[in-house]
């Protein structure tokens, strides 16, 4: 596995524990989620263009 897979495969985990489901987040939103979901595009770009 390259660095980049292992980047990308912990960043999807963060994403899916990014959900607001615990009593005290649900006030964030999908802020957290939606920052992380950033990334993991912005990773996925970087990995098929080859720049990672």
């Amino acid at each position: 596995m390259s660095v980049g897979t292992i980047i990308l495969i912990v960043l999807v985990l963060v994403l899916i524990g990014a959900f607001p489901s615990w009593p005290h987040s649900r006030s964030w939103g999908y802020a957290p989620s939606g920052v992380v979901g950033l990334l993991v595009v912005v990773l996925l770009i970087m990995l098929v263009t080859g720049r990672l």
